[in-house]
């Protein structure tokens, strides 16, 4: 199966990137929590909308919150492909760090990932 690069982007030779199964799966992962509900106009319930909560004042209610929904929505939209085990979801100095453990249902592998976005 052929599977595009995200962000879309050019190869060596000036084609279209492609990438392995499991830079695809992050990929996915990653579009899916930092994509706004509303921002797909298909899917306007896709996305985990992390970005939206990151000024809201921290709260282990919040925190808790946060990592039960997009862990939730992961296992919605990817949950053909993965299984969620450990999601968290944290702030620190303008950065958000979401660190994600999950299981490839096709390869039984399990998989650490790390994503983080700048604030500022």
């Amino acid at each position: 199966m052929i599977r595009i690069d995200y962000p879309f982007d050019f190869d060596e030779r000036g084609r279209t990137a492609l990438t392995t199964e499991y830079d695809h799966i992050r990929d996915m992962i990653e579009q899916f929590l930092f994509t706004r509900a509303g921002e797909r106009v298909n899917r306007p319930d896709f996305g985990g909308g992390l970005l939206d909560v990151v000024f809201e004042p921290n709260s282990d209610a919040l925190g808790s919150s946060l990592q039960r929904t997009a862990q939730a929505g992961l296992q919605q939209y990817l949950g053909d492909l993965i299984t969620v085990q450990v999601l968290v979801a944290s702030t620190e100095e303008a950065v958000l760090r979401v660190d994600v453990r999950y299981l490839v249902k096709r390869s039984g592998e399990t998989r650490t990932e790390s994503f983080e976005r700048s604030l500022s």
